[in-house]
């Protein structure tokens, strides 16, 4: 059973809040800290941090391998416990410069939570990216239904996925003054969408099959015209509830953005499970986008333009998520290289 010890809590709020106000860390990380601080000490018996100890490192990594992922069940995985002892290990580097610990424990205390360098290794390395084919993302857009105003969002949400690549997180918090029809544009406004770090990203919509933003072009239509929605409501309104003699009911669409991007993969991952295909989630979009412009560009200038619409600022960032190179395909695409040289030369 959890225990509290009111000076940790009080040292892990002070904690919470230098990474807030000082570091610029957004919620979702502050509570990831926060519930990394509570594994730690539970493997340590709640004990206070003051009486700290460089065995401590040892047993939060035994119990770390002992713990099992509450939805699953499964023993978490090389990455999670990685990333937790590196959370927790910045909260003791953070804890040696804080007064009344300076005596207590060293930066060096700190190393002791480094993670062994094969589950490190294992931790970062590149894993394979499951991600829809055009044609499959075709075929399940199709199959999707439009028979309800839920039914139409829906389907307009998976149409403007394919249309921009955002994020699913930006894409629940879209308003319909993002959206220019006319110039076939959205701007992410880092100041009113969740994009990631807070980036203010311009998307032009990419060249894919027209029926995407026909669907699209309708759905804000019929915001705009029918519900006479104003250009600060949703792009994508969250569904009303409420009660319709005396039961729970859905009443229809709100005005009001959804908080977080669930519900934008539950359309996305639902419209590919229906359709009889793996339940590709959102983001696995921008890989099926990226690929496409790695087949379409033609020039540097392009693959430049493609890379900054899915809002990287590099070039570089692009390629290296989403088109790797294995070691086997870097040898074969060399040789042929070689060879078709050889061959030019001898003629």
């Amino acid at each position: 059973m959890r225990k509290r010890i009111e000076a940790n809590e009080r040292i892990k709020r002070e904690y919470l809040t230098y990474l807030k106000d000082a570091k610029g860390h957004d919620e979702t990380t502050l509570d990831k800290v926060a519930a990394a601080l509570v594994e730690f000490e539970e493997a340590i018996g709640f004990k206070p941090f003051k009486s700290f100890h460089r065995d401590w490192a040892g047993r939060f990594k035994k119990h770390l391998e002992t713990r099992r992922n509450a939805r699953t069940s499964k023993p978490l995985g090389v990455t999670t416990r990685d990333a937790t002892l590196r959370l927790v290990k910045g909260f003791i580097f953070w804890l040696a410069t804080q007064k009344g610990y300076k005596s207590k424990l060293t930066y060096e205390d700190a190393a002791y939570f480094n993670n062994n360098a094969r589950e490190a290794r294992a931790a970062h390395s590149p894993r394979p990216v499951f991600y829809p084919s055009p044609e499959q993302c075709a075929h399940a857009f199709r199959q999707m239904p439009e028979a309800t105003e839920v039914e139409r969002r829906n389907k307009a949400i998976f149409a403007f996925a394919m249309l921009t690549g955002a994020r699913d997180s930006a894409i629940a918090s879209l308003r319909l003054k993002h959206v220019d029809l006319v110039d076939r544009c959205v701007m992410q406004d880092g100041r009113e969408v969740h994009t990631k770090n807070g980036k203010t990203i311009m998307t032009w919509f990419f060249p894919v099959d027209p029926m995407y933003h026909a669907c699209f072009e309708a759905w804000v239509t019929y915001l705009r015209q029918d519900c006479l929605r104003g250009p600060s409501d949703a792009l994508f309104p969250k569904q009303m509830v409420g009660t319709r003699n005396g039961q729970f009911a859905a009443l229809g669409l709100s005005a009001e953005c959804y908080g977080n991007g669930q519900p934008i993969n539950t359309v996305v991952k639902g419209a590919f499970v229906a359709a009889g295909m793996r339940a590709f989630n959102a983001h696995s979009l921008r890989k099926t986008l990226a690929m496409l412009g790695d087949k379409v560009c033609e020039s540097m200038e392009q693959r430049k333009s493609w890379s900054m619409n899915l809002g990287h600022e590099h070039l570089a960032t692009t390629i290296n998520s989403y088109l790797p190179v294995s070691i086997e395909r870097q040898g074969e695409l060399i040789k042929k290289m070689s060879d078709a040289i050889e061959v030019g030369a001898l003629r």
